[in-house]
């Protein structure tokens, strides 16, 4: 199947599932139908489905990463040792590991096409992912905790695992609390990712989207909990400081110059 059949399948397949949609029309460009399938992808409920849909849909995402193009963690330089800074779409990113922002409820954003990390990669690693957290979540039997980490299989992302953590929502200043519990998350991946043998880890910038976290103050965070963490377990993990916007860049670049 080419591209645009396998497409075309999901898309009829998510409509015939989802009663709701079933009026829903085909649009005829290559773009509008990626929103579409990505909008059916994000607000389909956690269960099973047959196994043709998920081999067409494996194909489909893995050959949509592949067109993006996948950046290897053997190509990056690292800016310090053991530590990179790279800007770019963590879904494209080939290491061990890569960090999901979640909300609480830990099954994804059901925002159709929202521009969040966590839409991102539920949207390319497939409706397993969705199924693999809400599993996780039934057996835990409330939900995350702030600062904690889960991990998962990364699906159809070029990755071996997403850990999922919830950082703190800041309302107005900054609490030493909410400080604290970004740090938690930073350092509760460290220590679940190499619990689980990850070698490599890409860390996104946790809490300063939609949970309004200033960007600064969540850098500077975060590179001081992976230096503290390291130093005091004497880790060799490689640590990936990922960022998306030119801003996080220019402050990260900045702090791992100078620290």
């Amino acid at each position: 199947m080419t591209q645009t059949e396998r497409r075309l399948f999901l898309i009829q397949f998510l409509l015939q599932e989802q009663p709701q949609y079933e009026r829903q029309n085909l649009p005829p460009h290559t773009q509008e139908q990626k929103a579409l399938l990505r909008s059916l992808l994000n607000v389909r409920l956690p269960k099973t489905v047959d196994k043709t849909f998920l081999e067409i849909q494996d194909a489909y995402l893995q050959e949509e990463i592949r067109q993006k193009g996948i950046t290897r963690l053997v190509d990056l330089q690292p800016i310090q040792a053991g530590l990179y800074l790279w800007r770019g779409d963590i879904t494209t990113l080939q290491c061990d590991a890569i960090v999901n922002a979640a909300n609480s409820r830990m099954l994804g954003c059901f925002c159709p096409c929202h521009s969040c990390i966590d839409n991102a990669i539920h949207t390319f690693s497939g409706v397993q992912l969705r199924l693999a957290c809400a599993e996780l979540m039934q057996k835990q039997g409330h939900e995350e905790e702030t600062g904690k980490a889960k991990i998962t299989p990364a699906f159809n992302l070029p990755c071996k695992y997403i850990l999922h953590t919830v950082g703190p929502i800041t309302r107005g200043n900054v609490t030493q609390q909410d400080k604290n519990l970004l740090a938690n998350c930073y350092r509760s991946c460290l220590e679940l990712a190499e619990q689980n043998g990850i070698k490599s880890i890409a860390l996104c910038c946790i809490s300063t989207g939609e949970f309004r976290f200033p960007n600064d103050a969540a850098a500077e965070i975060a590179v001081q909990t992976v230096k503290k963490y390291k130093a005091k377990t004497h880790s060799s993990i490689e640590v990936i400081f990922n960022v998306f916007k030119e801003l996080d860049y220019n402050i990260y670049r900045e702090l791992l110059h100078t620290n």
